[in-house]
C-alpha cells in the first residue's frame, strides 16, 4: 500500500471527500451525491456507527468504509428481508454488522486498500458475523468478498431506484482474509 495509510476516518468531517471517492469508483451524478450525502450523514447517527479511511501522504482520501450493527427497522433491512427470508437466511439480520459503504478510487484499487478498509473495520466489530450488498455481477468487490469469507445469501434483489439488482452476502467474523 505503499505511502497509504488506514485509519480511523471523521466521516462526518470528511463526507464530501468520501462522496467524491465514491462517485469515482460507482459512477454517480451530482444529483446521486446528494441524495447520499444526507444519507451517510443520518447513518453515522445510528449507535456503533464508525469509519475507516485510506489516506495518502498528503492527506488526500482515496477510500472509506464504514458500517454498524444491523438494525432490522433500518431501511436496508427492510427491503433485504424478503429475500434472505426466501432463502432462508432471513437469521443473518440480527447480531451482524452491517458494511453500509467500501469505495476505493479507481486510480489506487488493486493495492489491498479495500482488503485493509474492510478487515479494519470488522475487526472491532462485536457482532459474530458481517452482511453486505454489492451489485449481483461478477466484479473485483465481488471476488474480494468472497476470498476473505462472505458468501451470497441472496441474489436479484432489487432495491428501489437502482439501475441493477444486487446480491446480499454475509461472512462470520473475523474474517479469512
Amino acid at each position: 500500500m505503499d505511502d497509504i495509510v488506514v485509519g480511523p476516518l471523521d466521516l462526518a468531517a470528511r463526507v464530501d471527500d468520501a462522496l467524491a471517492v465514491q462517485a469515482l469508483a460507482f459512477g454517480l451524478s451530482a444529483e446521486e451525491v446528494g441524495v447520499r450525502r444526507h444519507i451517510v450523514l443520518r447513518h453515522l447517527t445510528n449507535p456503533g456507527a464508525r469509519a475507516l479511511g485510506a489516506t495518502t501522504s498528503s492527506g488526500r482520501l482515496v477510500g472509506f468504509v464504514y458500517g454498524m450493527p444491523n438494525d432490522r427497522t433500518h431501511w436496508w433491512s427492510t427491503v433485504v428481508e424478503p429475500y434472505l427470508r426466501a432463502t432462508g437466511t432471513e437469521g443473518w439480520l440480527d447480531d451482524s454488522f452491517v458494511i453500509t459503504e467500501l469505495h476505493v478510487h479507481p486510480a489506487f484499487q488493486n493495492r489491498h486498500i479495500g482488503r485493509t478498509l474492510l478487515t479494519g473495520l470488522t475487526a472491532g466489530a462485536s457482532e459474530p458475523r458481517s452482511i453486505l450488498s454489492a451489485v449481483d455481477a461478477e466484479s473485483p468487490a465481488r471476488a474480494l468478498y468472497r476470498k476473505l469469507g462472505y458468501r451470497d445469501l441472496a441474489r436479484q434483489v432489487v432495491f428501489p431506484s437502482a439501475a441493477s439488482p444486487y446480491v446480499v452476502m454475509g461472512a462470520t467474523l473475523p474474517l479469512t482474509g
